[in-house]
């Protein structure tokens, strides 16, 4: 069976870094409708202290999803060295499509297809596709074009993921901090190497009542009558759920690798909370009985360009790839994780090995 590499990465952040300032002046409305009463230095102070965001990335009102997501493309494409041509399937990622300034969601024509025409590829055999998860997404997109070129349909797949999160938070929602603006891609190709890149990935979707805790609705206040549906999420039940669910679900991906963590140089895991984060890999642990560790598996990304989604795990990959996030690096047949969690909610994870 051929392998799947990956030959080229890309991100995108918004040049906008949207610090605590600009949500001084928000009235914010609690779950059931009532103006919070208390200062916003507070509130502010108290969201930072449990997400660790401080800042996160918000595209200009005249660039696009298709936009970012193109611009992403071209330097992985860039750096993968292939003509535009070779590519066999554009797959892209995203929960919310082409969001125009009024928050309206647009799919048609597909945000992969918006693409394709932008970069200016003309192959009809060129496969357009949207792949819409939830956070996950990216991670899902991966795990489809690992299969496409497993199953002899592909040679070459772009990969992109890329959201604008800030046109679909409700301005009264304390929530809508957590969300930012990006995309990040990767060009990933077949190869006749032998236990290389995507060598194991795993899949979970838990579509009961856990459909309720990332949804879409209207704003927190009800003299809000902007006619749009905004981001609503159960934070304690997805919380609880991903602690509950997330680690257990890389650990069995990493069993299905023949590996243990011990042989995991880095886990990729979706930025959605530091919080969450720092508890999941801490469980991730204990399954193998460690309690002591080398923190710096699983890097950070959260506290500076905030939840982009789709796009976190892609941009994270590009930036550690470039030497451009801190110290951390990968290593010539190293492993990593790549894992996500959301809506749905669904869950995914992969591991990746690195060729010579």
């Amino acid at each position: 069976m051929p392998s799947t590499i990956i030959i080229g990465s890309g991100c995108y952040l918004p040049n906008r870094v949207i610090g605590r300032s600009h949500f001084m002046d928000t009235e914010f409305y609690t779950e059931d409708g009532e103006k919070i009463d208390k200062p916003n230095e507070e509130i502010i102070g108290k969201f930072v202290e449990i997400t660790e965001i401080e800042n996160r990335r918000y595209v200009e009102d005249n660039i696009n999803n298709s936009d970012i997501g193109t611009e992403a493309a071209k330097i992985a494409i860039k750096n993968a060295k292939i003509e535009l041509e070779q590519i066999d399937y554009i797959l892209y990622a995203t929960n919310f499509g082409e969001v125009n300034l009024s928050g309206h969601a647009d799919f048609m024509p597909n945000i992969a297809a918006r693409v394709k025409n932008k970069l200016g590829i003309t192959n009809r055999k060129c496969i357009t596709y949207d792949m819409v998860f939830g956070c996950p997404g990216w991670v899902e997109a991966m795990i489809l074009a690992d299969t496409l070129i497993q199953a002899g349909k592909a040679n070459t797949i772009l990969v992109i993921g890329g959201d604008t999160l800030s046109r679909v938070t409700d301005p009264f929602d304390r929530n809508k901090m957590i969300f930012s603006d990006g995309a990040g891609a990767v060009v990933v190709q077949k190869t006749e190497q032998k236990n290389v890149g995507i060598i194991a990935h795993n899949t979970i979707c838990d579509n009961g009542p856990e459909l309720d805790y990332l949804t879409n609705s209207c704003s927190l206040n009800k003299n809000n009558t902007k006619d749009a549906l905004f981001i609503r999420m159960q934070g304690r039940k997805i919380y609880e759920y991903a602690l509950k669910n997330v680690p257990t679900a890389i650990k069995e991906t990493i069993d299905m690798a023949g590996l243990s963590i011990q042989d995991i140089n880095k886990v990729l895991i979706h930025q959605a909370n530091a919080k969450m984060d720092y508890a999941m890999i801490d469980r991730l642990h204990r399954l193998y009985n460690i309690k002591d560790y080398d923190h710096s598996i699983a890097p950070m990304t959260i506290q500076e360009f905030g939840n982009s989604s789709v796009a976190t795990i892609p941009t994270m990959y590009h930036l550690i790839l470039n030497h451009q996030l801190g110290e951390h690096q990968f290593t010539k047949n190293g492993n990593i994780v790549m894992a996500s969690v959301g809506a749905g909610m669904n869950i995914n994870c992969i591991i990746y090995k690195f060729p010579d």
